[in-house]
């Protein structure tokens, strides 16, 4: 199958760095629009204000609360850069995050990868900035919007419509990530599609 020319260049994504899931669909998604010569367009979605307010277990609690500081520097990050700094920056931390199983030192790898790519110090002031929730809430409910409050990240909109996922792992490669995308990008086309699922078995490949 190939690309049609008449379809849009625009892909746009709705992340959170510390989700592995969304990492290997974010990789995935790279490998696509270099091959495919498509725009990825890079947007901040907050796991913490994803789950704020509701019941979940003690232990993923603690975890989502130990994400704000790098949650802030995210969305500071996404007001503050361009895309193309975004994607390097989200690169360069989801590497570290989920292939290097540093997640849990969290601002200190932000803190890293901001030094090595050379953007603002200043950035890490976020971390402190309790203004940047309120934020991060809204452009996360704006994600909602799009498909749902009953789901996480990633989210994928494009030629007009949204979806949840898709969540895979490995994230496919080759010829393999180009045919998952144009099954995809058909989906998304057709009007009434709501929903494809399967039970996970297995956790994240990187």
């Amino acid at each position: 199958m190939t690309a049609s020319t008449d379809l849009p260049k625009d892909v746009d994504l709705w992340f959170d760095p510390h989700c592995p899931w969304a990492w290997m669909t974010s990789r995935w998604l790279t490998e696509v629009a270099e091959a495919r010569g498509l725009t990825l367009n890079l947007h901040f979605m907050s796991l913490n204000a994803i789950n704020e307010g509701r019941e979940v277990p003690e232990r993923y609690r603690a975890k989502i609360d130990a994400q704000l500081a790098g949650a802030r520097i995210f969305q500071a990050a996404s007001e503050r850069l361009t895309n193309e700094q975004f994607a390097d920056l989200y690169t360069a931390v989801g590497t570290q995050f989920h292939p290097g199983g540093r997640a849990a030192e969290g601002a200190t790898v932000i803190a890293e990868a901001i030094e090595q790519l050379g953007l603002p110090a200043d950035l890490l002031d976020a971390a402190e900035d309790a203004s940047l929730d309120e934020r991060a809430r809204e452009g996360t409910a704006k994600a909602q919007e799009l498909v749902g409050d009953d789901v996480g990240v990633p989210v994928i909109r494009y030629n007009g419509n949204a979806f949840f996922g898709p969540v895979v792992t490995p994230a496919p490669t080759g010829d393999d990530a180009l045919r998952l995308w144009d099954g995809f990008a058909l989906v998304l086309s057709v009007p009434g599609v709501y929903e494809i699922k399967r039970t996970r078995t297995s956790g994240p490949i990187f």
